[in-house]
């Protein structure tokens, strides 16, 4: 489907993307974690935005997402809040705000929709989770699912690499998958598994599947920002495909501005009252 067909007026909601994936239609999503950046990607026709504590690695500079605080996050969803009008924005809850302890869950979500006027929230894990999803549930909040590699349990698996390769990993993803949609989460994220695993979950539940690094058999895709424009050059995973090379530009640009200052170009005539 064109851009040019995308109905820009019509609000993007959790219903609505469950539509859009019975009528075949692909889901966009992008991470942003400011206003300009969500502003320019919401006016681009994006269907969903996600807050995701990925800001902790491309915002913040850590190696990992475990830093990231709720504060924080919270922070960065008010100011993508403040630039979107249709996407729907989803928020990750970050480590330590919602494992082990369903009420701090629920405490985190309630903040995070109060204090940033978001629309969703996201989790990692399937069964494990389970509770604190259900009492998140409960109080009207919607619920991403993120399954597949998840990066908030780094430590645990102590690499990056393909998750769900072995048989018992898999029929382990299906079991969370279809008790994520049975519980009522609106959508999942499979992060990088088997294009064919990921392709069979999409085919057996009815709730919008999301894949990074999962293949093309979802029923939409996701990306963080900084890695498809180009700003963030370290990392080059076989998912990843480059929309734009803004390091480069950027680089130049700064570069040509600090030769006009040195030189006395900048500001010439016109440039100044």
């Amino acid at each position: 489907m064109s851009t040019n067909t995308i109905d820009n007026s019509r609000k993007v909601t959790t219903r609505r993307l469950t539509e859009m994936k019975h009528r075949g239609e692909k889901i966009s999503m992008l991470t942003a974690y400011d206003f300009s950046s969500a502003r320019i990607i919401d006016e681009a026709g994006m269907d969903v935005i996600l807050v995701g504590d990925s800001a902790s690695n491309v915002m913040a500079g850590n190696i990992t997402t475990l830093p990231i605080t709720l504060d924080q996050m919270i922070y960065h969803a008010k100011s993508v809040m403040k630039g979107v009008k249709r996407a729907l924005v989803v928020v990750d809850l970050p480590f330590g705000s919602y494992q082990g302890n369903s009420k701090e869950a629920l405490a985190s979500a309630i903040r995070i929709m109060k204090e940033s006027h978001a629309e969703a929230v996201k989790l990692e894990g399937g069964s494990e989770i389970k509770e604190s999803i259900e009492r998140i549930l409960s109080a009207g909040i919607p619920v991403m699912g993120h399954l597949g590699l998840t990066p908030q349990s780094i430590n645990k698996f102590g690499t990056y690499n393909v998750r769900a390769k072995e048989k018992e990993e898999a029929e382990k993803l299906i079991s969370d998958a279809r008790l994520l949609e049975e519980i009522g989460c609106f959508a999942i994220v499979l992060e990088k598994i088997p294009a064919e695993l990921a392709a069979r979950v999409a085919q057996e539940l009815t709730i919008p599947i999301i894949g990074i690094g999962a293949g093309g058999g979802v029923d939409g895709q996701v990306l963080v920002m900084h890695d498809m424009l180009g700003i963030n050059k370290g990392f080059s995973p076989r998912f990843l495909r480059r929309y734009a090379d803004l390091s480069t530009i950027m680089t130049e640009a700064v570069q040509h501005y600090i030769e006009d200052v040195k030189s006395g170009d900048f500001p010439n005539a016109q440039e100044q009252y």
